[in-house]
């Protein structure tokens, strides 16, 4: 029998149980259940008391069966806490209940009030004297020692993930507190959380393909944001001097471990401050989300040790690649001498047209992949950075810096641009590519340009990928480990009987 064709007779075993129980007057989807304790907190209350102890404290327990034994005298019972074991005894329960409770399956869920007592072997457990069923499972659960192991799976049902691996749910549990520990370091030091429209007349501050839709009462053609950036500059701009959002970024583009079409993006914005300063503030910042999540500043990555207490490396990007490859790509002054250098060394190019552009190219090819410590590589070149203010000293490069972690981008920081008239120039040479056939290319947003025509203080401004700083701190090596439900192409002959 095929491993579908098991399924589907398991759910029919399932659907006569519902109807045996249905027609013995049982409520199989009641509508509340009091509960007294989590699981978690009576293996606290109770961590020191014997074995073969019994107390006389009653308690309400509630949660999904995951195992049974000796034709269900012992359940394993877990709620979003953990475990506790369930003592169903003929001495405690009527003849008419335990034959109920033969109705029952791995995968529903029950309630169940008793007694505590420890047993012989040490398991702290309920002793059953009532119980009823909380919700009928229609779907048998994967096997329990195998556990739910196929990939494709387990990122399609992930319900079914949760269900069965507790490590996934530690995962986004720590999501959750990385993203709360960002929120309480940035609202504690004066910064306001605003939100900025998802659907925009003009997807820009990123170099990046974004989604189209269309709105049909006012007949216009709409993107879904591929950055908040141009919107919190424009509030930075109405008197906002510390502003920041956490919201979901949109890019029509690849997915692979470290891409999904949908993430989740901190950008910050600072009036009054430079790339420098914004260099130690992510510092400090990152360092506070390692302790409070992983209990320390010294992370282990896919069997990587990464230093996040003492102070990230900085390098500028022409120096990184001089130690990297030995080209002192600095001193090439022309396109055709940047070019035929990374030809030399074995660089791909794909339609690079200038100097920054190709030198950007040797770096992704050659350099990034070998930064394991954090590590801030700074001074980019103007041609690839449109938002970002020219370098003070080094011409041809502009203050911006990205850090790399583990050999990827974990955050793209600048000394933002608020010349407007230097703004509107870059902006309109993007339009350029844009016209020319560059589907990443930012629009000419003449919005943002006129808003910056009314003035911008000098401000340094921060992009991070929450999903990759999750990675980095639940050492999880795909992108899609982080995310709850991440983006996967449906198979058309799916059925609902597929998800063991």
């Amino acid at each position: 029998m095929s491993k579908d064709s098991e399924s589907s007779r398991l759910r029919d075993e399932r659907l006569k149980k519902l109807q045996t129980l249905r027609d013995q007057g049982v409520q199989p989807y009641p509508y509340k259940f009091d509960r007294t304790h989590q699981n978690k907190d009576l293996q606290e209350k109770y961590k020191d008391l014997a074995n073969e102890i019994e107390t006389q404290d009653v308690v309400r327990v509630c949660g999904r069966v995951m195992n049974e034994r000796n034709t269900w005298m012992f359940v394993d019972l877990y709620d979003e806490s953990g475990k506790i074991q369930l003592f169903c005894h003929k001495e405690n329960l009527d003849k008419e209940k335990l034959q109920t409770l033969k109705l029952f399956d791995k995968g529903d869920i029950i309630g169940a009030t008793g007694t505590i007592r420890r047993t012989k072997a040490g398991e702290l457990s309920v002793k059953v004297t009532d119980f009823e069923l909380l919700c009928k499972s229609l779907q048998p659960l994967p096997d329990s020692w195998s556990g739910f192991t196929d990939v494709e799976a387990r990122y399609r049902h992930r319900y079914v993930d949760l269900i069965i691996n507790p490590e996934v749910r530690e995962t986004l549990r720590k999501r959750s507190l990385t993203v709360r520990t960002i929120r309480n370091f940035l609202d504690s030091r004066g910064y306001l959380e605003i939100e900025t429209p998802t659907l925009q007349v003009e997807a820009g501050g990123a170099d990046a393909r974004p989604f189209v839709t269309h709105h049909n009462t006012l007949d216009l053609e709409l993107y879904l944001r591929i950055a908040t950036e141009l919107h919190l500059k424009r509030l930075v701009v109405g008197g906002f001097e510390r502003v920041y959002e956490i919201g979901r970024i949109f890019r029509n583009e690849g997915i692979s471990t470290r891409h999904n079409p949908e993430f989740t993006m901190l950008e910050m914005y600072c009036a009054y401050g430079d790339y420098k300063d914004l260099m130690d503030f992510t510092e400090e910042m990152l360092l506070q989300c390692a302790t409070t999540v992983c209990g320390t500043g010294d992370l282990t990555y896919q069997g990587q040790t990464l230093n996040f207490k003492d102070p990230f490396k900085r390098l500028r990007m022409v120096d990184a690649i001089k130690e990297v490859t030995g080209k002192d790509v600095e001193s090439m002054k022309t396109f055709e001498e940047v070019k035929a250098c990374a030809t030399e060394i074995g660089v791909r190019l794909d339609g690079e047209k200038t100097r920054g552009e190709v030198i950007n190219s040797i770096f992704e090819d050659k350099v990034e992949h070998t930064l394991i410590q954090p590590t801030f590589i700074i001074d980019y070149p103007v041609e690839i950075s449109p938002l970002t203010k020219a370098h003070r000293n080094n011409p041809g490069e502009v203050e911006r810096f990205e850090l790399m972690v583990a050999g990827r981008e974990l955050a793209n920081g600048y000394s933002e641009l608020t010349d407007p008239l230097d703004q509107r120039a870059r902006l309109e040479e993007q339009a350029k590519k844009k016209a020319a056939g560059d589907l990443e290319a930012m629009p000419l947003d003449l919005d943002f340009l006129l808003a910056m025509e009314y003035g911008m203080p000098p401000t340094m401004g921060i992009g991070i990928g929450i999903d990759r700083l999750v990675m980095l701190l639940t050492d999880s090596a795909s992108i899609r480990d982080v995310i709850a439900f991440p983006t996967m192409k449906p198979h058309k002959e799916e059925k609902l009987e597929k998800a063991e």
